[in-house]
């Protein structure tokens, strides 16, 4: 307890909840089609691949709005950033409740929920921006478990939707926004943080390296898989164990919550193991469960504890990559952040696809469970060569911070301090 107390003396606690908020309704928010699936799958009579392109579509669009939310919020502020994104996704709400009558509206709704999607570089930044280098693993994973807010949703969405139909949902949606909005103005302060002071071509930079591009692709399997999944479940449980809509988002709602609550794990375990160490570990749980799962589905018990280990996993591997984040790009993190959680996230629109594809042709969801779990290990592979480089420049063995001794003027060593990544490694 009292190392979380120096934790929270270290930064600025009311900006860290009011991040946490944030990114946990606009979480709820960008899954609701999935948490909503069965009844609108059974509205509109979708075939399984059109059910996979309903799903995806959300995902894809908060992955392509993030990198802008990032920049934006480089010049008007992180704070002033969110609030714009929150009063967008209240009007998407609204169109939401008025304005869906027919499949094609329904997809661009999709696209409507991305804005929610574009939420986790600038949250994460905005969270974690108050404190100093060794802390900022566990305030990006305190933040970033407002993934939670994916489990919420399936969790409250569906009785919402049987009660009094899922176009009202959304307009519940765009009342409920609101909260965040006002813990925003009351209790966040802008970080003074050095994102804020990067040079336009240092918030670039990062899409030109390797590094970004290798952190985008274990992004899409952690993140990825969660949020794909995590849209997924309630329309497999429904359609592969005959529950009903209402028990198809509970049992999702067991394995996002696992999701979540570990993505803390994650980034606490990572600054002191390493994030490199944590993400092996990781990627190898999730191959070996996504592949459980795909020959489990005879057994609902079974399906579900597999499903809530992967999960776990993948949360704690989301905290995982973050930790990292700000060692590589300590000068520009936030669009680091965004960039990457852009590229990464769009790995998740692919699970939906696959899932309706392998479904609609080969008449069952293993195909696609397999797919995702060779992506994992083609990931794991190139971290493996890779962090060879990493840990010679701007990580410790293992992925943890660089700590380098203070000499004083006796020439003694008297502490420690974080050094940062190298300008211009590549």
């Amino acid at each position: 307890m009292s190392s979380f107390k120096t934790f929270l003396k270290s930064g600025h606690g009311p900006t860290l909840f009011a991040s946490f908020l944030y990114f946990a309704f606009s979480c709820c928010i960008w899954v609701l089609n999935g948490a909503m699936a069965p009844f609108i799958t059974e509205e509109f009579n979708l075939t399984p691949a059109q059910k996979g392109l309903m799903l995806s579509i959300p995902i894809f669009a908060g992955a392509l709005m993030r990198f802008p939310l990032g920049l934006l919020a480089q010049y008007i502020g992180r704070k002033k950033a969110t609030l714009v994104e929150m009063g967008l996704i209240a009007v998407a709400m609204l169109y939401g409740y008025f304005a869906v009558k027919t499949f094609n509206d329904l997809l661009a709704m999709g696209v409507l929920l991305g804005i929610a999607g574009a939420s986790f570089g600038v949250a994460l930044s905005l969270g974690s921006g108050w404190f100093p280098p060794r802390h900022k693993g566990l305030a990006m994973g305190l933040v970033g478990a407002g993934n939670v807010g994916t489990a919420v949703s399936v969790l409250i969405a569906p009785p919402l939707a049987q009660a009094f139909g899922w176009q009202t949902v959304y307009g519940l949606a765009a009342l409920a926004i609101a909260l965040p909005m006002i813990v925003m103005v009351v209790f966040a302060k802008e970080p003074p943080d050095v994102d804020a002071h990067a040079s336009f071509r240092e918030h670039i930079a990062c899409l030109f390296e390797k590094d970004g591009w290798a952190f985008s692709l274990i992004y899409g399997i952690t993140f990825g898989g969660f949020i794909g999944l995590t849209t997924f479940l309630p329309s497999y449980y429904y359609d592969q164990f005959h529950v009903s809509k209402v028990e198809a988002g509970q049992l999702t709602m067991l394995a996002a919550f696992m999701g979540a609550a570990l993505r803390i794990f994650g980034g606490w375990i990572s600054d002191r193991w390493g994030g490199i160490n944590t993400l092996t570990g990781v990627l190898v749980i999730v191959v070996v469960t996504l592949v459980a799962c795909g020959n489990a589905s005879a057994s609902l018990a079974v399906t579900t504890l597999l499903f809530m280990l992967c999960f776990a996993a993948l949360g704690a591997g989301n905290g995982a990559l973050f930790q990292l984040v700000p060692l590589r790009w300590p000068a520009s993190t936030a669009v680091a952040g965004s960039m990457i959680g852009e590229i990464g996230a769009l790995g998740g629109g692919l699970v939906p696809n696959a899932m309706g594809l392998s479904k609609q042709y080969f008449g069952s969801y293993l195909y696609g469970f397999l797919a995702f779990a060779a992506l994992a290990v083609a990931v794991l592979v190139m971290m493996r060569v890779m962090q060879l480089r990493w840990t010679r420049t701007w990580a410790e063995k293992g992925g943890r911070a660089r700590v380098a001794p203070v000499a004083t003027q006796a020439g003694r060593t008297t502490g420690s301090r974080i050094t940062p990544a190298p300008r211009g490694e590549h």
